[in-house]
């Protein structure tokens, strides 16, 4: 294919170029199509396979010229990128001449962003603090109090014993609006503790001082927050029959408690739960070292990186505090305040895809890699959260789809990257309180989440990107706050096309090399989550997570 290219910007990151397809490779192209047609074509009046080539290029003319010219085009692109070594950053854009007409040389204007050249980090000099809170005898004994407390046990209570706090009540109720039964407002034998506050506001309190054998009538307001829109903010009356009052019995705290929790005695509960606050624990010193380790990292690289990575990034960012703002009890006054903030949001973006692009580089520099067993544990685990029926479509639709993969193993491909630098650091361990290490935390200036680095080489046909919107965590104020505690941004890729806003750069990011189109959702659809309750509120409002920025976001 003889093309010709022209560069006509090259400033920083950014290129442009002219590309000219000569007119006669777009009609040979057709040519050869027609002639790869000829044998098996058919048209009345003629014996099959003997169809002048002329009436054939006739008839399918229009489409043999578009799809000849969409075939010229990209080949053009993928001879341009060879050619001149480059390697795009997001989908190069791509416009053809207004004024081209079949039979002439086709005209393309070509601009993109490349990678930036990054130096890979000499690791030999890197440190880390290691703050470690060891797991008391204490706290143990304070986690299987809370055990046994919430494995309470309640017996009938003396007759006319009068209800109290702690107390639980047997009744019947039924719920009316204006008179009318709402549904979900009736129950039989339903089990209340006192004080527990699984109720609405008002309805367990309204039952303290009842005895077996009462009947009351209560009103009560839903909040006007209420998850059942039909209820929120309603006047409500309830009557109330009570069928027993019982007595929380104390419980022994000894093998027989462990035994009918299904262990073996008080002691395997205890190494259990040590094990699990050891685990915990480890998870907050692992949080801490990587903050640390990505805002060493910030610190002492500073490259340019492609701005339409970054605006990519800042979408999602920008998209996930919009839709937070409508959570909010005052929605405007809320959309001012990150508007006042825009800045520091891209400010974030920017920094996540910059470190995304480093840990890149350190990963694909020191062979880190994702197997192939541990991305069929990855699709395996995905799948859980579709149907049964569903859960072959989608792993399907992972095989078959390059950036959706991508995006599924990037995550731990960032822990394998940051593992890898853990143990090239020489790493001083001190021992603090829990406050003491939280502390240390929101310290920490980073704010960035998941760096998903790619797992493979830029100049080979692999595949990266990143799948994660982790639940947010409160970080310190100095951070900001951005939307989503484990995302960030990573290399991209020679074809992975920039999404529409409120697509992450790291999603951008996970076509790589192979030029996979950008992920879609598979068709399968995730099962419902059960019905909650509607009344009276033991299907509890969730608590809806501060807006801050996390700093790493473990």
């Amino acid at each position: 294919m003889s093309i010709a290219i022209v560069e006509t910007t090259n400033e920083g990151l950014k290129r442009a170029y002219q590309v000219t397809i000569p007119a006669q490779d777009i009609a040979a192209r057709v040519d050869g199509e027609v002639r790869r047609m000829a044998p098996s074509a058919r048209m009345p009046g003629f014996r099959p396979g003997k169809v002048p080539p002329n009436l054939l290029k006739k008839m399918h003319g229009p489409a043999l010229m578009q799809e000849a010219l969409q075939t010229s085009i990209r080949e053009a692109m993928d001879s341009l990128i060879r050619d001149r070594q480059l390697r795009p950053a997001t989908q190069p854009d791509v416009a053809l001449g207004e004024g081209y007409k079949d039979g002439a040389d086709a005209e393309l204007s070509v601009a993109l962003e490349v990678l930036p050249a990054i130096a890979v980090p000499d690791l030999a000099g890197l440190a880390l603090e290691k703050l470690v809170v060891p797991v008391s005898e204490a706290e143990v004994d304070e986690a299987v109090t809370r055990i046994a407390s919430s494995s309470k046990r309640f017996a009938d209570a003396a007759q006319g014993h009068v209800a109290a706090e702690g107390d639980q009540i047997v009744v019947d109720f039924l719920g009316m609006i204006d008179g009318v039964a709402f549904e979900g407002g009736k129950a039989e034998d339903a089990a209340i503790e006192l004080g527990a506050g699984r109720f609405i506001p008002g309805f367990e309190e309204q039952l303290t001082g009842v005895s077996a054998g009462d009947e009351r009538q209560i009103a009560v307001t839903f909040p006007a927050d209420y998850p059942a829109a039909h209820l929120a903010g309603k006047e409500a009356r309830f009557d109330v029959t009570v069928k027993a009052v019982k007595t929380a019995a104390e419980t022994a705290i000894d093998d027989d408690f462990a035994k009918n929790l299904g262990l073996t005695d008080l002691e395997q509960l205890r190494g259990l739960l040590r094990g699990q606050l050891e685990q915990e624990s480890a998870g907050q010193t692992r949080t801490q070292m990587k903050r640390a380790l990505l805002d060493k990292l910030a610190a002492e690289h500073s490259f340019e990186v492609p701005q339409g990575m970054v605006e990519a990034e800042f979408a999602q960012i920008w998209q996930q505090l919009v839709e937070e703002t409508k959570r909010e009890a005052d929605p405007a006054a809320a959309m001012a305040e990150i508007e006042a903030e825009k800045g520091d949001y891209r400010a974030i973006a920017e920094r996540r895809v910059r470190l995304g692009l480093l840990l890149s580089e350190i990963g694909q520099a020191n062979g880190i890699e994702i197997t192939q067993q541990e991305m069929s544990t990855l699709v395996s685990r995905a799948a859980q959260q579709y149907r049964p029926e569903d859960r072959q479509r989608f792993a399907d639709y992972i095989a078959q789809d390059a950036m959706a993969a991508a995006q599924l193993r990037a995550p731990m491909y960032e822990e394998k990257v940051v593992d890898f630098l853990f143990g090239k650091a020489e790493v001083t361990t001190r021992e603090v309180t829990a406050e003491e290490l939280q502390a240390a935390i929101e310290a920490e200036d980073g704010a960035i989440g998941h760096v998903h680095g790619p797992d493979c080489d830029h100049d080979h046909d692999h595949h990266h990107g990143h799948d994660h919107g982790a639940a947010k965590k409160p970080a310190a104020k100095k951070a900001k706050s951005e939307p989503a505690a484990e995302d960030a941004a990573v290399q991209p890729a020679k074809k992975a096309k920039v999404k529409p806003a409120g697509t992450p750069a790291v999603e951008e990011a996970a076509a790589a090399e192979a030029g996979a189109s950008p992920a879609r959702k598979p068709a399968a659809k995730k099962a419902r989550p059960a019905e909650a309750e509607d009344v009276p509120a033991e299907a509890a409002k969730p608590k809806r997570a501060k807006k801050a920025v996390a700093a790493d976001g473990a």
